[in-house]
């Protein structure tokens, strides 16, 4: 018991010594044998070719930089049939090169909103399999080493370090 006299959490491991638990969240968990997201689990040993990637720009962002180089391309194609460009000042030139500039800032800004997720991909029974996505780069991060230790205890035959594995010595209160 703790000083408010709540009971103490045991270990997180579970019963024997090839389950140790390395991440746990709500939907995801890597133990030294399993890696679970949501409903889908893999046995770790059988997990090959790890990789990471960056997944797709967000539909949104994509849609709006398409829509406006479109719009600004036909403005410029009505402009040079009718003869326009021929009339403009230089302002209206500077003008209109900094409008043209307008697809690229809404792509980087797009980018920087919503950028694209992380993506764990690896082999698992001979086909390419995405693991595991998220936005969020510390949670990725914390999954995919906790996935590369698991795949290291499962490579060396079971051997776990031992200073994650010491159940560090606790007074009595």
């Amino acid at each position: 018991m703790n000083r408010e006299g709540a009971k103490t959490r045991p270990p997180r491991t579970v019963p024997g010594a090839r389950s140790t638990l390395l991440y746990a969240r709500p939907g995801i968990i890597v133990t030294v044998d399993r890696f679970t997201v949501g409903r889908n689990s893999y046995r770790v040993a059988d997990l090959t070719h790890l990789r990471t990637t960056r997944g797709p720009h967000d539909r949104i962002a994509v849609r709006a930089v398409v829509i406006t180089a479109s719009m600004l391309g036909g403005v410029g194609v009505l402009l040079g049939f009718t003869g326009g460009l021929q009339r403009l000042t230089a302002e209206a030139y500077l003008i209109l090169g900094a409008v043209l500039l307008l697809p690229a800032a809404l792509a980087l800004v797009g980018d920087r909103w919503r950028p694209p997720p992380h993506e764990l991909w690896g082999w698992y029974q001979g086909s390419e399999v995405l693991l595991f996505s998220a936005d969020d780069e510390r949670q990725f991060g914390q999954v995919t080493r906790s996935l590369l230790r698991a795949r290291e205890v499962n490579r060396y035959g079971g051997w776990v370090d031992p200073l994650a594995e010491a159940d560090p010595w606790r007074p009595n209160r």
